[in-house]
């Protein structure tokens, strides 16, 4: 049992999906010549209603980061809701050419939540979050990249001081980050790793100011964690 409690208590975690894949084709990416990206609303398939709105606002910086001339996300929004698209649903069924249309874009990205909860699990709460991402061309309207990131994370717990002490640390911390788990820096996280290039993310566009941004990027994906 005290090994148990031993384990528990010197384990905290971060952790990504990201087993080893093969090299992506960006054949048809590269074709697509993109300068300009608009992020639509995001489709939640978690159990959490607030998840939508608190995520579409870290996404827009890792793309922009890479080059491209992302739309405001949420004049976006409020364009499409205007137009009869308020439902982020048929958003991602309607035609990514005709979104295009509408705004001037290159490609469209969509992004659907799978995971954002938190579960308690022996004295520590996992907090997950789980994304499909996936761009299509605003001219052919196929997909020209798609990638899937898994982020999970229980708090931090001190490694020293008397056993039952930290015992109760663990427990309050658990219950803290179960009431109020912090998922912000998790889709963050997400968000840099899946754009990451080269890796699973997509190449550099025309207005990136320093290519050699990614390479520290990919430093802290070794050694990240959270604050």
């Amino acid at each position: 049992m005290m090994r148990v409690l031993l384990a528990v208590i010197f384990s905290s975690t971060i952790t990504t999906g990201c087993a080893t894949l093969p090299p992506k084709d960006y054949t048809d990416f590269n074709a697509a010549n993109i300068r300009s990206i608009l992020i639509v609303p995001v489709v939640n398939n978690s159990v959490d209603v607030t998840a939508p709105d608190y995520f579409l606002s870290t996404v827009s910086v890792p793309v922009a980061e890479h080059g491209y001339y992302v739309f405001p996300v949420n004049l976006a929004k409020r364009i499409l809701e205007d137009d009869g698209l308020s439902d982020a649903n048929l958003v991602h069924s309607a035609s990514a050419t005709k979104l295009c249309q509408l705004f001037g874009a290159d490609a469209v990205l969509y992004i659907s939540i799978e995971r954002w909860d938190a579960k308690y699990m022996l004295l520590t709460t996992v907090v997950t979050v789980e994304l499909t991402y996936s761009l299509k061309s605003g001219v052919s309207g196929e997909v020209i990249w798609e990638e899937k990131r898994t982020q999970t994370y229980s708090p931090q717990n001190s490694s020293g001081g008397h056993p039952i002490a930290m015992l109760i640390t663990m427990a309050i911390n658990a219950a803290v980050a179960k009431a109020i788990p912090n998922y912000m820096p998790l889709a963050k996280q997400a968000n840099k790793i899946a754009f990451l290039y080269p890796g699973p993310g997509f190449p550099y566009g025309p207005y990136i100011k320093d290519k050699e941004v990614d390479s520290e990027i990919v430093d802290e994906k070794k050694s990240d964690s959270l604050k």
